[in-house]
């Protein structure tokens, strides 16, 4: 983000303002979620599976903007899923059954899964290859500043103003700063001009880790904290505390993971993410002590940083920066394929074997992800800036 802020620097502005509001409205719906579901609509485990099950759909649509941005270019159709976004968060805290609890949440995806595309797609078409990793490391450090100050909002005000208004504020703000965005462009004209849909047999490694990467994530944002709220009964601020200490650790740990991927290469972060992956999932699948689930939780969330690995495994391989769109776009729907899936699968055989199982689930797609990233290679003319070969 330093280099695009010398050679870009309304562009940079744009992706500091938009990702602010982004992460800070999602971490709102995120961290109260849970909660809110259980305490006020009473959902159960079944239920919360079904509801974060559809809540993916639009992940499904990712490939879509692949093709929107052939009409719109990428910074309006960011500032579009921001308005969406609020809309969502606002309708949810309006719910007062699964039904309409459900509707507020899948308005509230379409505008996350529309954004994310399209924000690494500018980013990595705006800076070298040599410096996306650490780009990519600063700007998720950027959204995790910006959950930092929604989850210490949510500790602060919950308990005194509830859920329903929080969710009302925060999805109101959020729809206006989307709304305010969408007429400006931002220096737009340093990306290359062209677009194309391309998707080739070449990246095969990628949109497989791209399937993996949505399975395993999902899993644990669907039953980390779910178990949490209904196994051990933890309250609100104590949801919204650990995304408040998850949020301050990344903002300093995306940042070294960025640097990291730039030093080491995309295979050995990855491994190193996958590996460790594998023991919070046998933790939370065998291990009964709260506090340390509650380090497991963070660490987790610390791992998913390593996934801008495979972002920029894509970059370095791809023939062409207009092709670069289209993909990440796909990987959004690569992603959302068994997240689509995984919840039901995983609500289901919790009710049917208990809360391990699908933690259990995870263990395996997390083997099986190790395992492929080995394979991972990159074009020698790509390697540029790292300490290893990979």
């Amino acid at each position: 983000m330093y280099e695009l802020f010398k050679k870009k620097r309304a562009l940079a502005v744009y992706l500091l303002l938009a990702n602010f509001a982004m992460y800070f409205g999602f971490r709102v719906w995120q961290a109260m979620f849970n909660n809110f579901a259980v305490e006020t609509i009473g959902v159960g485990p079944a239920e919360i599976g079904g509801i974060q099950a559809i809540r993916e759909i639009p992940g499904l649509l990712g490939f879509l903007v692949g093709f929107l941005v052939l009409a719109l270019t990428e910074t309006r159709l960011m500032a579009l899923s921001i308005a969406v976004l609020g809309t969502g968060i606002a309708l949810t805290g309006c719910a007062s059954s699964v039904a309409t609890l459900l509707m507020g949440t899948l308005i509230m995806s379409v505008g996350f899964h529309f954004f994310t595309p399209a924000n690494n797609a500018v980013l990595l078409m705006a800076v070298e290859k040599r410096s996306a990793p650490r780009a990519l490391g600063q700007l998720r450090s950027l959204g995790a500043v910006a959950a930092l100050l929604a989850t210490g909002a949510i500790y602060l005000l919950a308990g005194r103003v509830g859920y329903r208004p929080l969710f009302w504020g925060v999805g109101i703000a959020a729809m206006l700063v989307g709304m305010i965005l969408l007429p400006f462009r931002f220096g737009e004209e340093g990306l290359p001009s062209g677009r194309r849909v391309r998707f080739r047999r070449r990246y095969w490694l990628y949109y497989t880790l791209a399937f993996l990467l949505g399975s395993r994530r999902h899993i644990f944002t669907t039953f980390a904290i779910f178990l949490l709220v209904k196994k051990y009964g933890i309250p609100v601020q104590t949801t919204a505390l650990l995304y408040l200490v998850n949020s301050l650790i990344n903002t300093y740990a995306y940042q070294w993971i960025g640097k990291t991927v730039a030093r080491w290469g995309e295979r050995l972060v990855l491994s190193v993410g996958f590996s460790v992956l594998i023991l919070v999932f046998l933790g939370y699948a065998y291990i009964s002590c709260l506090p340390v689930l509650y380090v497991l939780f963070i660490l987790d969330n610390v791992i998913f940083g390593t996934s801008l690995a495979n972002s920029t495994y894509l970059q370095k391989i791809a023939l062409s920066e207009e092709e670069l769109t289209s993909n990440l776009s796909l990987q959004q729907t690569l992603n959302h394929i068994s997240a689509v899936v995984i919840p039901v699968i995983g609500g289901t055989i919790w009710a049917l074997f208990g809360s391990q199982a699908p933690f259990l689930l995870g263990v395996g797609i997390a083997l099986v992800s190790l395992i492929l990233v080995q394979f991972m290679r990159i074009p020698l003319e790509s390697r540029a800036g790292t300490g290893c070969t990979v």
